[in-house]
C-alpha cells in the first residue's frame, strides 16, 4: 500500500492565467494544488493593485518575493536550534548535578 502513494501523477495546475502540466508524486498532489492557489491569489492581489503601473514581470517577481517571505517566516518558526541549545545546556547541568 505504501507504494501507491509514491506513484507518479500527471496533473494540470491553474496558476493565474495559465494551465501548467506537471508530473508529481501522488502524495504531493494537495500540496501542489494549494501552492498553485497561493501563487494565483497573491498574483491577483498584486495585479489588482499594480496592473498598468508595473510590468507583468515585476508583478510576478513581487509575487515570488511575497511567497518566499512567507516561506522564510514559517521556516524561522520551525527552527529548533535555540531550543536544542537550551535543552543541551539543561541536560549538561542536570548531569553535572547528579554526579
Amino acid at each position: 500500500m505504501a507504494g501507491v502513494n509514491n506513484e507518479k501523477l500527471h496533473i494540470r495546475l491553474h496558476v493565474y492565467d495559465e494551465e501548467i502540466e506537471v508530473t508529481i508524486n501522488r502524495s504531493d498532489e494537495e500540496l501542489y494544488r494549494r501552492a498553485a492557489k497561493l501563487i494565483t491569489d497573491r498574483y491577483n492581489a498584486y495585479a489588482q493593485a499594480y496592473k498598468g503601473k508595473k510590468a507583468e514581470h515585476t508583478i510576478a517577481l513581487m509575487t515570488l518575493i511575497d511567497v518566499a517571505l512567507q516561506y522564510e517566516r514559517a521556516r524561522g518558526k520551525n527552527d529548533t536550534a535555540p531550543y536544542d541549545d537550551v535543552l543541551a545546556k539543561l541536560t549538561s547541568e542536570i548531569e553535572e548535578a547528579l554526579k
